[in-house]
């Protein structure tokens, strides 16, 4: 990996650490990333447009760097990678105000749009779909997985009949905020993560508050003060209320781990930890809906609710 960042960048590096699908160096003081490219170059086209406006806004996401070729993709073997310069410090943490003000600096537009996710329903089935047919192809000798996978397939369930119920009734109006967000929010929310502009995606705004709300709680902070921080300096419409309900609702925390254990071998006692609070997490979803429902007309969830 060396050899081929030396040749295509027309760097000398003398060392670097490699990952599975990145390598990381430093050059002059400078921290690099060389990382795998799993998107389209359709969506790489609006990243980098992105990025641009968030640099003039202040924001130091990092900065793709161009190859000897001009070229932002450089194909290794059978696949792409780019390389990325970090403008930041990597591990300072981004709290949970300042990641709210960052969803307010940029907003879905026409030059954009490749990035918009807003189908979620439609993603988690078939996510739950595939999970399905994995742990019976793959799980048979995972005793915390099948222990555990039919509750959190069950709460997926609920998420997902939540969500197209409340499409159907509501629907998203010209009101719902839908700004830049991420595929995933990490913990510790750090700025490797939360500044790397391959994350970007645009949704709503209520996507990456639950995202932190939920990696909060499991990593023992304070989610519902958040919460209700959350609720009180901003007005969402009704649909969106219900829609940061239902990813409160859907346990991505537990899908995470599971397919890491299940592509990667990871070790399942990861799992543990997420399974032990399994009561104090549907207590939290209960203090969550009372909070909620102090702003609009929330639909229940009878079975945890009553």
């Amino acid at each position: 990996m060396k050899e081929i960042i030396n040749y295509n960048y027309n760097f000398d590096i003398p060392n670097l650490e490699e990952k599975n699908n990145y390598a990381t160096f430093t050059y002059y003081g400078d921290t690099f990333y060389f990382v795998f490219f799993n998107r389209t170059e359709e969506e790489l086209k609006d990243l980098i447009t992105i990025s641009n406006e968030l640099k003039f806004k202040g924001i130091r996401v990092h900065e793709f760097i161009f190859n000897r070729y001009g070229q932002i993709l450089t194909k290794v073997g059978d696949n792409y990678y780019l390389l990325l310069k970090l403008n930041c410090n990597k591990d300072e943490q981004i709290n949970f105000i300042t990641l709210c003000e960052y969803l307010s600096k940029l907003k879905l537009n026409s030059t954009n749009s490749k990035l918009y996710r807003n189908n979620w329903g439609e993603l988690w089935s078939s996510k739950i779909d595939y999970f399905e047919y994995q742990i019976k192809e793959l799980g048979k000798d995972k005793k915390i997985v099948l222990d555990s996978f039919s509750y959190y397939i069950g709460l997926a369930e609920n998420a997902i009949s939540y969500v197209n119920k409340i499409n159907k009734v509501i629907g998203l109006s010209e009101y719902d905020n839908i700004t830049l967000s991420h595929r995933r929010i990490f913990y510790p929310n750090t700025n490797l993560n939360y500044l790397n502009p391959l994350s970007f995606i645009f949704d709503l705004e209520v996507r990456d508050v639950a995202g932190f709300l939920k990696i909060e709680f499991f990593n023992g902070e304070d989610s519902l003060l958040d919460l209700i921080t959350y609720l009180k300096i901003k007005k969402l419409t009704p649909y969106s209320y219900h829609m940061l309900y239902a990813r409160l609702l859907y346990p991505s925390y537990y899908f995470d781990i599971y397919e890491d254990i299940m592509n990667n071998n990871g070790d399942e006692e990861r799992l543990l930890p997420i399974i032990k609070k399994v009561n104090e997490y549907e207590d939290f979803l209960k203090k969550a809906y009372t909070e909620i429902s102090k702003y609009t007309n929330l639909e229940k969830i009878d079975w945890l609710l009553k």
